[in-house]
């Protein structure tokens, strides 16, 4: 990563992947596919470039293999952290590139009314190494109208802290639990709760706060600290999913809303809306739309100048106190605007396109807009079935 300043901006969190390596109850088709992703921040911020290869094997008529390899390259510009200089509202930014690898693979085996599926996965970047394990299961009743879901997943992850000498650890164990109900022939239900915890060095090393510090008596000085997060987090989620064919319409509506709270004392809704138009045989556009509105982390201050916690400088202080100014732990909202196009070239062959706009809008009305992200994301796949 340069330079050793910049923060550290994590497109994926291992553990919620793992989570929904949830297997299917029906027999998949084998088949290989490839996604490349164009992740665009508006005003030269951060850059992100994925290749994607996908590949889902049979073998035999009850066990299905999954593997998945990854590659992204990120580059560009991101908030430090640091209140942006009197007189202006730009936030000041960092340079920052790194080159992540990730892998994951997953073994399911359906039994006479329950699929059961393991999963590991390892990603790699130049000063964070995660590996992840994940156990699924689904079972089915009432004549296979009613579906339950139990899994498990968990985390160890390796951390070089450029101003520590000795790596540091993060470990994560996430469970969910989920009941699928189909009402009628054209009508589903799903509710799905979960529960994790991480435990460790949770800061960004890379994220910093400032605070006007007295060095001697009667000379203050804007200094700068690494930002000191608690060394334990709980979440709890839950979600509730509709789906519904329209069948005059040739189309299907899909609709969730997810409820978020931590112990770092954020909470989060989210809504997430999606029509899946059929046009002809075979061609389908689905537009959704997504919107998620979070308060911020009971440590979140944009300016330290006015407040009784003193940093301390060096490495962080599991005993406290605790203080962050990254603003993605701030009081705001994002929207995100989507077009996906699926082409089923033949039984065979299949190619979809998709593009989104995503925006971050701060509600604290002390965080700067400037300190908000804008993105242009374009996404182009293939997949070829046999």
């Amino acid at each position: 990563m340069n330079p050793a300043i910049a923060p550290k901006f994590r497109v994926y969190t291992l553990a919620i992947f793992l989570l929904v390596l949830a297997p299917r109850m029906v027999r998949a088709e084998s088949s290989v596919s490839f996604k490349h992703q164009d992740y665009r921040e508006s005003g030269g911020r951060v850059v992100i470039r994925t290749q994607g290869a996908y590949v889902e094997q049979d073998i035999g008529t009850a066990t299905l293999l999954k593997a998945e390899g990854i590659i992204d390259a990120i580059a560009g510009a991101t908030p430090t952290g640091q209140p942006a200089p009197v007189g202006s509202d730009q936030v000041p930014l960092a340079q920052l590139t790194d080159r992540r690898k990730a892998w994951s693979a997953s073994l399911g085996h359906q039994f006479a009314r329950s699929r059961i599926t393991v999963g590991l996965a390892n990603s790699r970047e130049s000063d964070y190494v995660s590996t992840g394990w994940s156990l699924n299961t689904q079972t089915d009743f009432n004549e296979k109208n009613t579906l339950l879901l139990a899994g498990l997943s968990g985390t160890d992850d390796t951390i070089d802290v450029f101003y520590q000498t000795a790596a540091v650890k993060k470990r994560t164990h996430d469970a969910i639990f989920g009941v699928t109900q189909l009402l009628d022939a054209k009508t589903s239900v799903t509710l799905n709760v979960s529960w994790g915890r991480q435990q460790g060095y949770l800061s960004d090393p890379y994220k910093l706060v400032q605070r006007r510090t007295e060095i001697i008596p009667g000379l203050f000085l804007p200094l700068t600290f690494a930002e000191n997060r608690p060394g334990e987090r709980e979440k709890w989620i839950g979600q509730f999913t509709l789906n519904r064919a329209v069948p005059k319409a040739r189309g299907a509506v899909e609709a969730s809303y997810r409820l978020y709270h931590d112990s770092f004392d954020t909470a989060a809704h989210t809504f997430d809306l999606s029509w899946f138009q059929q046009l002809g045989g075979r061609v389908i556009l689905r537009p959704n739309l997504r919107f998620h509105d979070q308060t911020a982390a009971s440590f979140y201050r944009y300016r330290w100048d006015d407040s009784d916690v003193v940093p301390v400088a060096g490495p962080p202080q599991p005993q406290g106190p605790f203080y962050s100014s990254d603003y993605r732990l701030s009081e705001m909202q994002t929207f995100t605007l989507g077009l996906k196009f699926i082409w089923k070239a033949t039984e065979a062959l299949g190619f979809n396109a998709a593009y989104e706009r995503y925006e971050m809008r701060g509600t604290d009305g002390v965080t700067p807009q400037s300190a908000y992200a804008q993105a242009d994301i374009f996404t182009v796949g293939a997949r070829w079935a046999w």
